[in-house]
């Protein structure tokens, strides 16, 4: 598991957040190191999933990795999967989650346009459906919901 985004994040915000003076210091000594890491071990074909250090960054903000995954390498698909199909991997639970199958967990989300053309929509998510149950609607009257409203309870 990677975060390849959180040396962006403490380098930026750091100071204002309460990182320690010697965190920032070695973010900048070995950030760059973690990423050229990313990288070879992307090329070299290893199975790489979607990591977080959400303490580091607020909650919510991880999504901005697969912009960072993309510019470190990846293709957008393939950073998408290392949080779908990847991570249900390493969990063992590609029986359960990880792809939109009968029998799987029906958790998804919409975003506006092709996350596989610009990945980076991905960290305006717009509608979430978790566990058949809608937990964000930002399309809430507009009729745009149609389809997951008609999804069986």
């Amino acid at each position: 598991m990677f975060d390849v985004y959180n040396d962006d994040f403490i380098l930026a915000q750091g100071t204002s957040t309460g990182s320690l003076p010697e965190s920032i210091e070695k973010e900048k000594q070995i950030g760059r190191i973690q990423r050229e890491n990313f990288r070879r071990a992307y090329r070299a074909g290893a199975r790489l999933a979607f990591g977080t250090d959400a303490g580091v960054y607020p909650h919510g903000g991880n999504a901005k990795q697969f912009a960072k995954m993309v510019e470190w390498g990846m293709k957008p698909i393939e950073a998408i999967q290392t949080a779908t199909l990847n991570a249900a991997a390493l969990l063992g639970w590609q029986d359960k989650v990880g792809a939109l199958k009968p029998g799987y967990h029906a958790d998804l989300i919409a975003v506006e346009g092709d996350p596989t053309v610009k990945v980076s929509i991905l960290e305006s998510v717009k509608f979430v459906l978790k566990g058949g149950e809608i937990a964000k609607n930002d399309y809430e009257g507009s009729g745009r919901t149609r389809a997951a409203s008609a999804l069986p309870p």
